[in-house]
């Protein structure tokens, strides 16, 4: 059976770490590597994209292979075709399934049925690919994992909940600061608070993301902006964190919301590295799930 990245969950401690100092191997030589040679990865989108379209496409294509870009409209999906006929059919041509979507049901239901590896690009309850680039990010920087603490502040959605899962699994302190009504579902990992000072205090990372998604209505837009404004980073919370901190965000941003423009741009983000990250992060993981695999085509008895 193929082995999927849905949540983030899949990978053990060991895997994570070894998966980051890849990455780093891949950066360093972006053409070291051929392992998709000959080889198709289809991704799907469903929603825009700008940093896991290019980090993606370019990423496959480093490592040899041809993206397959296919978005949802223009496929069967669109008009009453089944996501296992789908999974099936993509199996037969692909050697890895990447999809990007509004939807949890459709990560699923690939990962049920596909015979190669299913790869969540992002859906409505995880962005585990981002956690990975955050995790290169941090490890370029501080040189460890283990024993770091990172603070998330703002809407405690998909990419607070990676963050929360990846990180606590290499030893990744991680706290999110989130008003009640957008804050993560209580888990065993992570620590969460109201407070964004209490969760950025001596912190080595304060990371956050936009307030307002793509997703979200424009009647529900002013109140999260109303909700969220007290969890800016600007410089003042920053300087609450340890003091060689450094600011993430995984992007797109709006300057003046989530996070200033001073931040967002000055001398302590690591934001666009952040951002890099994803092409070198996404590399080490298409070469661990398809080098497992081996070859797409399997049966599906259909």
């Amino acid at each position: 059976m193929p082995r999927h990245f849905v949540t983030g969950t899949e990978l053990s401690a060991g895997e994570l770490h070894a998966l980051v100092d890849r990455a780093l191997e891949l950066k360093a030589a972006p053409h070291a590597s051929d392992a998709l040679r000959r080889r198709t990865v289809a991704l799907i989108f469903q929603k825009p994209s700008t940093r896991t379209r290019v980090s993606f496409e370019a990423g496959v294509a480093e490592l040899g292979g041809h993206p397959m870009v296919l978005h949802t409209d223009e496929l069967q999906v669109s008009r009453g075709e089944s996501i296992r006929d789908t999974a099936y059919v993509l199996s037969r041509h692909a050697a890895a399934i990447g999809i990007r979507t509004g939807e949890d049901e459709m990560v699923d239901g690939l990962a049920e049925h596909a015979t190669v590896p299913v790869i969540n690009m992002l859906s409505p309850s995880h962005h585990p690919c981002q956690a990975l680039a955050d995790l290169l990010t941090l490890r370029e920087t501080f040189g460890r994992l283990k024993g770091l603490t990172v603070a998330y502040v703002g809407d405690g959605n998909n990419v607070a909940r990676s963050l929360v899962e990846v990180g606590s699994a290499v030893g990744i302190e991680v706290r999110v600061a989130a008003p009640d009504g957008y804050q993560l579902e209580p888990g065993p990992h992570g620590i969460l608070t109201s407070d964004p000072a209490e969760a950025v205090r001596g912190a080595n990372a304060v990371y956050t993301d936009v307030w307002v998604s793509m997703s979200d209505d424009p009647a529900s837009a002013a109140e999260r902006r109303r909700a969220l404004a007290p969890y800016r980073i600007d410089d003042e919370l920053l300087d609450l964190a340890a003091p060689d901190a450094i600011a993430l965000h995984c992007l797109p941003a709006h300057p003046g919301e989530e996070i200033t423009e001073q931040v967002l741009y000055g001398d302590r983000e690591r934001i666009w590295d952040q951002a890099e990250n994803r092409r070198h992060a996404q590399k080490a993981l298409l070469e661990l799930l398809i080098g497992e695999h081996g070859s797409p085509g399997g049966s599906t008895g259909a």
